[in-house]
């Protein structure tokens, strides 16, 4: 299991939402600064949110992103096991990127610039067909984000345009369009766990596990090293999570972003 430290961008700097409300917002300062943080640590990846074009699908962060990625690319010069291979000081470090990626040129633009991974949230969810299309135009490369609210019903719903949209459409209908498909991960996230700090959604995400063959990256509610071990050690049918992204524990201290990336291995 992969860690994914988490970086939400709104004016230039980096912030925080509590289950995705932009007005229970806190700043942590400079976003490039902190990727350089969690790459020193040991991160393979740095998971980036351009949060105003998730609601809008105009993108607000591009020269921010950018420098996060020239700051990857560095880190990553002549480090050992090539661009697959684990993050670390002197080591190669891969950005993924999400938010307001709703059309193929947005796509094109961003692994330009060096994204190693797009994240398709509200296009895939309005359109499941036309991301089964990128991701094979650009296989391992396209990800989709199921951000899901659970119903009074107990059904996992997926949510888009920035969470304040729901879709009408069952995390298990729109898994099962791109079953098969050469999507690179699912980035699976509880709205409900999201910024809380009380926990990761352990059933649902086993849920998911069972539901696709699909890498699953989760997401929401970490907020100790035991809950990372308990994402790590998290099994259905012998399929494991392939990743976990956090965000507000690793930018209030809760744990260091070296921790983070051991207590990951544990899945190993």
């Amino acid at each position: 299991m992969e860690l994914f430290p988490a970086i939400d961008l709104r004016g230039g700097t980096a912030v925080r939402l509590t289950q995705g409300d932009f007005g229970r917002q806190q700043r942590y300062g400079d976003p490039v600064a902190l990727a350089a943080g969690f790459m020193e640590a040991g991160a393979p990846w740095i998971h980036v949110v351009d949060l105003n074009a998730a609601r809008t699908g105009v993108p607000h962060e591009r020269a921010v992103l950018g420098a996060i990625v020239e700051l990857a690319r560095a880190g990553g010069a002549g480090g050992p096991g090539g661009a697959g291979g684990p993050g670390g000081p002197g080591g190669p470090v891969r950005v993924q990127a999400g938010g307001g990626i709703r059309s193929e040129a947005a796509i094109e633009e961003l692994l330009d610039l060096g994204v190693a991974r797009v994240v398709l949230g509200t296009a895939a969810l309005e359109d499941p067909a036309r991301a089964a299309e990128w991701a094979r135009r650009w296989p391992g490369r396209v990800a989709v984000g199921l951000d899901y609210a659970v119903g009074e019903d107990g059904v996992a719903e997926a949510r888009g345009h920035g969470w304040l949209a729901g879709s009408g459409r069952t995390v298990g209908d729109l898994l099962s369009e791109w079953e098969g498909e050469p999507v690179a991960a699912v980035v699976a996230t509880s709205i409900a766990r999201d910024g809380m700090l009380d926990g990761p959604d352990l059933a649902g995400l086993a849920a998911l596990l069972g539901l696709t063959a699909l890498p699953v990256v989760a997401s929401g509610g970490v907020a100790e090293l035991a809950d990372l071990e308990a994402l790590a050690g998290l099994s259905v049918a012998g399929r494991r999570l392939g990743g976990v992204i956090v965000g507000k524990a690793l930018v209030e201290g809760r744990f260091t972003a070296g921790e983070a990336v051991a207590a990951c291995a544990a899945s190993a």
